[in-house]
C-alpha cells in the first residue's frame, strides 16, 4: 500500500470549506484530513460545517453525513457504531479514540480528524494497519495446549482463574494505544507495541493455555518487550478503559521471576 510522507519542508495545508445549510442555527466545524496517494498532491484540511441538530450525537454521525450528503470522495472505515470491532479508530481532537464513541459536544470549538498517527496512510483517515496485524499474528493469539479436553466438555476454569482475564480478552484491536505510544512510533517494526502485548499476556494469564514457556521465550528479546517505557499513553487512550501498560508490567514480572 502507498505510505504517506510529507516532502522535506512541507505541510499540511488549508483544503475546502463546504459551509452548512442557510437558516442552520447550531453550525460546528469539522476540519478532516484529507490526502490522495493518487493526485500527487500534498495533504490538506478540508473544513465541512454541519448543522448539529440534523446530525447525530457522536463524531462518525458526523463523518457518515459528510461522505453521504456533503463530500462522497471522504475515505474512511467504520462498521459496527458500537464500539465494538475497532474500525473507526481514528485522532479527534488530539487523541486517538473510535469515533463512534466520541461526542461532538465532547470537542470545544472545531472539530479536527486526522488518521491515527504514525502509520501509513492509505487515503484520507485509513492508516495502513498491516504491521500491527502481522505483529499480531505473530504471537500465536489461539488456546495451545497438548493435554487433551475432557471427552464431551470444555475445558473448564474456575471463576477465580476466568477472572484473571477480565480487562484482556475485551481488547478490539482498534489499535489506538499502540499508535499513542512514542516507542511504537520510534520502533514499530520491531517493538511489538501494547495492543499487541496485552494480547500475548491475555494468553499467557489464560489457565487453559499449557505454552506458556514459550510465548515468553518468544517476548524474550530487547525490541519486542523491553522498549516499553510505562509512559502510559496507551492506558490513558484506550477507548474500552483497559490498561495495556498494567499487562506489559505484568509480562516483565514474570520474565524476572523465570529469571530468579
Amino acid at each position: 500500500m502507498a505510505e504517506f510522507k510529507l516532502p522535506a519542508n512541507s505541510t499540511i495545508g488549508e483544503g475546502k470549506t463546504y459551509k452548512a445549510p442557510a437558516g442552520a442555527k447550531r453550525v460546528k466545524a469539522f476540519k478532516v484530513y484529507r490526502w490522495n496517494p493518487d493526485d500527487g498532491k500534498n495533504p490538506v484540511m478540508d473544513t465541512y460545517e454541519i448543522d448539529l441538530d440534523k446530525c447525530g450525537p457522536m463524531v462518525l454521525d458526523a463523518i457518515v453525513k459528510i461522505k453521504n450528503e456533503i463530500d462522497s470522495t471522504l475515505t474512511f472505515r467504520r462498521s459496527c457504531r458500537e464500539g465494538i470491532c475497532g474500525s473507526c479508530a481514528m485522532n479527534i481532537d488530539g487523541a486517538n479514540t473510535l469515533a463512534c464513541l466520541k461526542p461532538i459536544d465532547d470537542v470545544k470549538g472545531d472539530v479536527s480528524i486526522h488518521p491515527l498517527p504514525h502509520m501509513p496512510v492509505v487515503k484520507d483517515l485509513v492508516p495502513d494497519l498491516s504491521q500491527p496485524y502481522a505483529q499480531y499474528r505473530s504471537i500465536e493469539p489461539w488456546l495451545q495446549a497438548e493435554t487433551a479436553p475432557p471427552p464431551d466438555a470444555e475445558r473448564l476454569q474456575s471463576k477465580e482463574e476466568r477472572a484473571e482475564l477480565d480487562g484482556l480478552w475485551e481488547c478490539i484491536l482498534c489499535f489506538c494505544c499502540s499508535t499513542s505510544c512514542p516507542s511504537y512510533w520510534w520502533n514499530g517494526d520491531r517493538y511489538l507495541g501494547p495492543a499487541v502485548l496485552m494480547a500475548a499476556y491475555r494468553w499467557i494469564a489464560d489457565s487453559r493455555d499449557e505454552a506458556t514457556g514459550k510465548r515468553l521465550d518468544a517476548l524474550e528479546d530487547p525490541f519486542k518487550l523491553y522498549r516499553c517505557h510505562t509512559i502510559m499513553n496507551c492506558t490513558q487512550t484506550c477507548p474500552k478503559g483497559l490498561n495495556p501498560a498494567k499487562a506489559i508490567g505484568k509480562v516483565k514480572q514474570m520474565m524476572l521471576e523465570r529469571q530468579g
